[in-house]
């Protein structure tokens, strides 16, 4: 199962575009059952850590704006399997989800 913290309506419908059975939440302790949870950074920047607790086998991508070097820092430190900017995320959500090319955690 897919989870999504996203909370945006655009970027939501990008990404259940690509993915139709992506399930959307607000809540990061509500990603206990997911095998992939995505991150927007940009409105969820201190979740990754929770989503690891709540999901410690779950493959997690977070992804932010390319300009904000803290965000992308913390969510690789505080565990997110890829960390990608927007950009390179919305340009293939489905690899991304998969582990694809161009997906591993940069600096990892």
């Amino acid at each position: 199962m897919i989870v999504a913290l996203v909370p945006d309506l655009m970027d939501r419908s990008r990404v259940s575009a690509a993915l139709p059975a992506v399930r959307f939440t607000r809540d990061a302790n509500d990603c206990a059952d997911a095998t992939v949870v995505f991150v927007d950074l940009a409105r969820h920047s201190d979740a990754v850590a929770t989503v690891r607790a709540a999901a410690p086998t779950a493959r997690i991508v977070a992804f932010g704006p390319h300009v904000d070097d803290d965000a992308l820092a913390r969510a690789r430190a505080d565990g997110a399997d890829a960390v990608l900017p927007r950009s390179r995320f919305f340009a293939d959500v489905a690899a991304a989800a998969a582990g694809g090319a161009g997906t591993a955690a940069p600096g990892a």
